[in-house]
């Protein structure tokens, strides 16, 4: 499994999980579980769905 989740990317989906999170815990609602999906890919650096749209924010290995 190949990274397609670096930089910005990385740290904007992680804070808005944690955002997500912290919204549903704060209202009282299981929706904040859904929170878990953007923090994991974070964490991981690979989302499925960006495979699938042939998109990566990592920058491409060139060979010098």
């Amino acid at each position: 499994m190949e990274k397609n989740v670096c930089g910005t990317e990385k740290i904007a989906r992680a804070l808005l999980g944690v955002l997500i999170i912290i919204a549903g815990v704060f209202y009282g609602s299981w929706w904040g579980a859904i929170g878990l999906i953007p923090l994991l890919t974070a964490v991981v650096g690979y989302c499925p769905v960006t495979h699938m749209l042939h998109f990566s924010s990592c920058r491409v290995k060139t060979s010098t």
